[in-house]
């Protein structure tokens, strides 16, 4: 697949002319759908979904930490919505997948930290309908999860964990090579066999054509790179680095988009409705939370518009 830049990807759908054209080429391999008409029907509000999205994460960016979580998580879904137009030309058939899709817990409990909250996931919502149709995952590998496994699955998080002695991700590989080097340790975390372990992440990869072990290493040949990362591998944008959960709890075929989603639908629930525990922690950063919420605000802020923007242009050519 070509590379494109994504900032310059998401100026070009600026205008009427080229939005209708990538939406009809969207559309064209799509069953019962007339891809010329709906294209023109939707074009508008593609434009709004990017224009509205790219805004709110520009404002997240300029804006008092006090109201980034917010600005961003309206960013983020305005991005998502774009994503899932170019898959359901009739978005939205029902007001039931209007919602969040998500749930966290309405009462903090008296020792409450972020790191440790919980969201759970619901049937119906924009999390569940984009998980579906967008990343075609009709069932999740769980029900609920906490916020620190889910800043464990981002790579640019993993060295404020080492800090802690944390580490939670492991380097194999680099986007467009065909070699991946696994750690031979990840065996005792996963508590697999050589050959279980292959089988198990063999699920997730281009096929393999050779399988090496050495005293410190498996290593795996793919037929051709890994295009679109997906967990359980998850990218490092800067270096274009792959890494891969070093425990097996965290050990979750998610996309990173999703991961972000998440975090920020959380982040601005505690922000809008938890007011006093949110002042508090960004005028005394007492908490450990602080850096972390602080760092995954930084990381988010430009990597998210970047993940869905690759969203885009890998939907262009399915």
């Amino acid at each position: 697949m070509l590379k494109y830049d994504t900032s310059l990807f998401y100026t070009h759908l600026q205008s009427q002319e080229t939005a209708r054209e990538y939406l009809q080429q969207c559309y064209k391999n799509l069953n019962d759908i007339d891809a010329e008409a709906k294209s023109y029907e939707n074009c508008n509000a593609f434009m709004y979904y990017l224009d509205h999205g790219k805004q709110f994460f520009s404002a997240g960016v300029k804006s008092p930490e006090l109201m980034q979580p917010i600005l961003l998580f309206y960013g983020a879904t305005h991005l998502l919505k774009a994503c899932i137009l170019t898959k359901r030309p009739n978005y939205p058939e029902s007001t039931s997948i209007l919602a969040h899709g998500v749930s966290s817990r309405k009462r903090k409990k008296k020792q409450y930290t972020f790191i440790h909250d919980e969201v759970k996931i619901q049937h119906n919502g924009l999390f569940s309908y984009a998980a579906q149709h967008v990343y075609n995952i009709k069932n999740f590998p769980f029900e609920k999860i906490n916020m620190e496994d889910l800043f464990s699955l981002i790579p640019e998080m993993n060295d404020l964990f080492l800090l802690s002695g944390e580490e939670k991700l492991v380097a194999i590989g680099n986007v467009d090579s065909t070699t991946l080097h696994f750690p031979l340790t990840l065996l005792d975390t996963f508590h697999l066999t050589e050959k279980a372990f292959v089988k198990r992440v063999s699920n997730h990869l281009p096929p393999i054509t050779t399988t090496k072990v050495s005293s410190l290493m498996i290593q795996l040949q793919l037929t051709n790179p890994i295009q679109q990362t997906t967990g359980p591998f998850f990218t490092e944008l800067e270096h274009g680095k792959i890494y891969f959960p070093k425990n097996r709890e965290n050990f979750l075929a998610i996309p990173e988009v999703l991961v972000h989603y998440l975090l920020l639908y959380n982040l601005s629930m505690v922000s809008r409705y938890e007011t006093e525990w949110w002042g508090e922690l960004l005028a005394l950063k007492a908490e450990r939370d602080y850096p972390f919420i602080k760092q995954f605000l930084a990381i988010t802020a430009w990597k998210m518009p970047i993940l869905l923007g690759n969203e885009l242009i890998a939907l262009a050519h399915e």
